[in-house]
């Protein structure tokens, strides 16, 4: 007898033991627990995910830090990191900036507008000195005022990829809520600017513009939220000299 002779004698026998008939209600109780674990590990996803974005924005903008100031915002880092083995030492904490970088760096700028605790919102530049950030000095931050004279920061931007103080804009942002509070798009133009202007759905809109006490060179400017609500409805910003020629294209 052939190979597949043998094969066919063998599938053609009765098997000496009947098979069970399936248990229809235990496999779908068993598919419900495996789908509840799958909307379980979905939400943990969805959970951890969050939790990144915090730390996401936490990292590049210090949400709020009463009374304090947070760091220069560093390039961005590669968003994968091997795992810790368990005898590798604990990660370093980053120390707090010097006293020389809490304090507002030149003027600080009242944006007509208060928000929580009716403070007034200002924003105004901060000092930076981090080896990984050649070239940048300084960045903007706006926050609240606080009775006391401090200053409580809400959103902070600097520049991290040329000289902060290279011709043309820098360190443009905002145009967000943060809580209840409504962030202004801002930035600094580096360079003989007086005006600034865009356009929202074609109309033309202008910034506020003031020098920057620190340096004259470097000119500071946001623009009113009844115009402009979100960054995203500007075009490109324009820069004009005190002859009204155009400094950008």
């Amino acid at each position: 007898m052939t190979d597949i002779e043998t094969l066919r004698s063998a599938l053609r026998e009765t098997p000496a033991e009947e098979f069970a008939a399936p248990d229809i209600g235990a496999i779908m109780t068993k598919g419900k627990r495996i789908r509840r674990r799958r909307r379980l590990a979905t939400g943990v996803g969805g959970v951890a995910a969050a939790a990144v974005t915090v730390l996401v924005i936490a990292g590049a903008v210090a949400l709020r830090e009463p009374s304090q100031q947070q760091s220069p915002l560093p390039p961005a880092a590669s968003a994968s990191s091997p795992s810790l083995p368990p005898s590798s030492p604990a990660p370093t904490v980053a120390t707090a900036p010097p006293p020389s970088q809490l304090a507002p760096l030149g003027d600080v700028l009242t944006l007509g507008v208060k928000g929580e605790g009716n403070r007034e919102m200002v924003l105004y530049a901060f000092a930076i000195d981090e080896p990984t950030l050649p070239g940048i000095r300084f960045g903007l931050k706006v926050g609240y005022r606080n009775a006391d004279g401090t200053y409580d920061g809400l959103l902070a931007t600097n520049e991290v990829g040329v000289s902060d103080r290279s011709f043309g804009f820098h360190a443009t942002d905002g145009g967000e809520l943060i809580g209840n509070d409504f962030i202004p798009v801002f930035g600094y133009f580096a360079g003989p600017a007086v005006r600034i202007t865009s356009t929202v759905r074609g109309k033309p809109v202008e910034a506020n513009v003031v020098p920057w006490s620190e340096d004259p060179s470097v000119v500071i400017f946001w623009f009113d939220h009844a115009q402009v609500e979100s960054s995203d409805v500007l075009t490109p910003l324009v820069a004009y000299d005190a002859k009204g020629q155009r400094l950008t294209k």
